[in-house]
Parts: C-alpha cells; sequence; structure tokens
C-alpha cells in the first residue's frame, strides 16, 4: 500500500510539473479548446495500441503530436475559424478512434484485454484516470517528460511569451514564430499522452486551465504564474487523491474537483483583496 500510495504521489506530482507551465500559456493564449482537441485524439492512440499491439503510451504520444503537426499547420486557415478546424478534427480523430478500438473488438472495449506487452488496457480509465494503476515504467516516462518538458519550456519561455504578448512584433523581433507556436503545441501533446493515467482524457485539459486560472490574479510575474500554477496542479492532486481514498471515487474527477475548489478559493481571496 505505501508503495502504490507514493507511485501515485508521484504520478501525479510529475504531471503538475508539466501542467503548471504549460498551462499559463494555454490560459494566456486562450488555448484550452487545442488541448480538449489534442485529448481527443489521444484515444486514437489508445486504439491504434490496442489494434496493433504497441505500448498505449507510445501510440498516444505518436498520435497527439500527429494531431499537433496538423493543428500547427492549420490555425491560420484562411477559409475555416480556428475554432471550426479544432472541432473538425478533434471530434473526427475521436470518431475514427471508437472505430478502431471496435475493429479491435467488442472486448477491448469492456477493458479486459491486455496487448502483447502485459499492459492492461481499460477504456473507462483512459477516459476518466486510474491513478491507482499507475506503474514504476509509468513514473519513469512521466518524469522523463518532465524533464524534456521543462528543458525545451526553458529554451522557448522566452520566444513564446513575446508571441504571446504580440505575435507580429515578435516576429519583426527575429522570433520564428511558427516553429515556437509548433513546439508548444508538440509539449502540449506530450504532456497529454503522458498524464491519462492521472486524470483521464475527458478531464485532463482541466489540469491545464484550472490551477493556472487560479494562480493569475496573484501572480506578478509570468515566471510567478508557472510556479504558482504548478503549486496549486500538485494541492490539487494531493487533495485529491486523499479525496478519492475516503469517497472511493476515480482519480480524475477527484483532483479536478479539488482544483475547482482551490479555484473557487482563489476567485474569493482575490476579491476579498480588492
Amino acid at each position: 500500500m505505501d508503495d502504490l500510495i507514493l507511485r501515485m504521489a508521484l504520478g501525479g506530482l510529475g504531471v503538475a510539473l508539466m501542467a503548471g507551465p504549460l498551462g499559463v500559456f494555454v490560459v494566456w493564449r486562450r488555448m484550452a479548446y487545442f488541448g480538449a482537441a489534442l485529448a481527443h485524439s489521444a484515444l486514437l492512440g489508445v486504439a491504434l495500441g490496442l489494434f496493433f499491439e504497441i505500448h498505449a503510451v507510445f501510440a498516444m504520444v505518436a498520435v497527439a503530436l500527429v494531431m499537433a503537426f496538423i493543428l500547427n499547420t492549420l490555425e491560420d486557415s484562411p477559409t475555416l475559424s480556428t475554432d471550426t478546424v479544432l472541432g473538425i478534427l478533434a471530434h473526427g480523430f475521436l470518431a475514427v478512434g471508437l472505430v478502431v478500438m471496435t475493429l479491435a473488438g467488442d472486448d477491448h472495449m469492456e477493458g479486459e484485454n491486455q496487448d502483447h506487452h502485459g499492459h492492461h488496457l481499460d477504456l473507462e480509465a483512459t477516459l476518466f484516470g486510474d491513478i491507482t494503476a499507475i506503474s514504476q515504467e509509468d513514473i519513469l516516462l512521466i518524469y522523463g517528460g518532465v524533464a524534456a518538458v521543462l528543458a525545451v519550456m526553458a529554451v522557448i519561455w522566452r520566444p513564446l511569451l513575446s508571441l504571446t504578448v504580440h505575435a507580429e512584433l515578435a516576429r519583426v523581433e527575429g522570433v520564428a514564430v511558427e516553429w515556437v507556436r509548433l513546439v508548444f503545441l508538440l509539449l502540449l501533446a506530450f504532456m497529454v499522452a503522458l498524464a491519462v493515467k492521472v486524470v483521464g482524457l475527458l478531464l485532463l485539459v482541466s489540469l491545464l486551465i484550472i490551477p493556472a486560472a487560479g494562480a493569475r490574479p496573484f501572480a506578478l510575474t509570468p515566471g510567478g504564474m508557472a510556479v504558482l500554477a504548478t503549486v496549486l496542479g500538485a494541492l490539487s492532486v494531493g487533495l485529491g487523491l486523499w479525496g478519492g481514498f475516503m469517497f472511493h471515487m476515480s482519480s480524475g474527477p477527484s483532483i479536478v474537483l479539488a482544483a475547482l475548489a482551490l479555484f473557487g478559493l482563489s476567485v474569493i481571496a482575490s476579491r476579498m483583496a480588492r
């Protein structure tokens, strides 16, 4: 039990470490629907992993990265608005994922199958999260992702901040706007694939936007907002795990409810401080 609790805490903390700095830019750039589209596409990754009998995480990373490339390419479409493109892609990938799952066999939809690596494939856990199923291998993957995300964010932080403030001015200043935007989307895709077991695909975007939104009223600098968002995310994970144990809830909903509670306290505190 102690080993399980440690793995759950480490997994949740790892996701919070990635979601904090990424989430502030999702909030600043109003990209919540981008995150949702990436999360929808990850279900196709689960289906392909099931169909071709490969590790679900690697399949989700591959599909989410493809989705990120497509989103980056079509974001400036002259004929369709961004939200229209996102809606088409998100639901298209979701539909294809469900079809592939059906082709792979109805028994897979019930979460009763394992791939040839012995990894349990559970649709409900994929959608809503099941942090109790997190393994040492998952921990290693998550913290490898943490190291990669934080390292790349440290490199692109200033260009991405300039792009967020004013894209055209950033381009004049020599920022490779398209590349920076693509790298950020790839980081989001990477985080989405690694965070599935903690909060699930349907609720994953909540861990990106709610802690960041809660941190915004109290942050004096962009870096300070990223740190505070990470702290709120970690607290949400801790409180959510406790609530999940106490009330026998799935990890995803309980973590998101904790994040909502902290956001509510943040709103109340910020208004009282005015």
